[in-house]
């Protein structure tokens, strides 16, 4: 049986859960996501809780089993508090900028790099080089910090680029001549 799998999931006050078929719905004061259950797997709210079953102890639905407890547990969690995630850009001239729902990056190249921000997600720019990205969906906070990383990644020889915040990066030495 999975440990994570078979843990109880507490529903806090404000967050309703609702099992529609194979549909997970939940919401919370910061809004609603849904999830489609995979076949094998049961999910059922008794007295306040949220409860994982399997059906068999075939090997993807045990897999599954976890997997579907630890994402209904991460949306509980970002319909309730929200997930963030923060980057800096280090460079000379290196900056962002926001227009609407588009990003703009200068970032040493030729052209400034645009991206166009997602549905469900906030981005805030601090003083041109901190950039906040917030929401509830914890996998699309994830994804969308990892492509404002890829836009320039932290380069080992100079530190500059677009990273994490409080990522460190150990700095290799260039070339030495004799």
């Amino acid at each position: 049986m999975s440990r994570i799998g078979k843990k109880p999931i507490a529903i806090p006050s404000g967050v309703e859960v609702k099992v529609a078929g194979p549909t997970v719905s939940i919401k919370g004061p910061l809004g609603k996501l849904d999830w489609s259950l995979a076949q094998g797997v049961a999910v059922a709210v008794e007295n306040g809780h949220v409860l994982v079953s399997r059906s068999s102890d075939d090997r993807r639905v045990r897999a599954l089993h976890g997997l579907v407890r630890a994402e209904l547990n991460n949306m509980i969690h970002g319909v309730t508090k929200g997930y963030e995630r923060s980057l800096e850009i280090t460079g000379v001239g290196y900056k962002a900028a926001l227009q609407g729902k588009t990003m703009s990056f200068n970032v040493g190249y030729i052209n400034p790099v645009n991206y166009q921000v997602p549905t469900g997600i906030d981005v805030k720019i601090d003083k041109q080089t901190l950039i906040n990205v917030k929401g509830i969906d914890k996998r699309l906070v994830g994804q969308v910090a990892a492509n404002l990383r890829a836009i320039k990644p932290p380069d080992v020889y100079k530190q500059k680029g677009v990273r994490y915040m409080g990522e460190t990066l150990r700095k290799k030495e260039g070339k030495t001549g004799k």
